[in-house]
């Protein structure tokens, strides 16, 4: 009496389980699309590979220095052109090239852009100012 008493237990027991479904995490086996993201980040966490023929980055962060310079010379540029509307010329020289500007009068501007480097010079006709202006 006491084996059947035990052998009721155990089947009511039994009878009180589910069946296991899988679920896949992965979004190309059926996942969430939301898994995609986390899966990449821990594969490339894990990635401890070195591709010998990639290029190193050719970006280099620019000193505070060089970036007040263009900054600086991006205004006194700036106001070159500003003096010209007033009738007077100019020229800026920098450690790259040379500008020299002068009004032509009669709504007439010339700009003239030598490279310090290699010593070639463009020069840029601009016609039909307003002298007014």
């Amino acid at each position: 009496m006491r084996y059947s008493i035990l052998a009721i237990a155990l089947l009511t027991l039994a009878v009180n389980a589910s069946e296991l479904t899988y679920k896949p995490v992965n979004p190309n086996f059926g996942g969430s699309t939301l898994n995609g993201g986390m899966l990449l980040n821990n594969a490339q966490a894990q990635d401890t590979f070195k591709d010998p023929n990639a290029r190193t980055s050719s970006y280099i962060q620019r000193s505070a220095l060089d970036r007040f310079t263009d900054a600086l010379e991006s205004r006194l540029l700036n106001q070159l052109l500003t003096d010209v509307g007033a009738g007077n010329t100019g020229s800026l020289v920098t450690e790259d090239y040379i500008v020299d500007i002068i009004d032509n009068g009669d709504g007439g501007l010339s700009i003239s852009i030598t490279d310090q480097a290699t010593g070639d010079t463009s020069v840029i006709e601009v016609n039909g100012l307003d002298p007014e202006n």
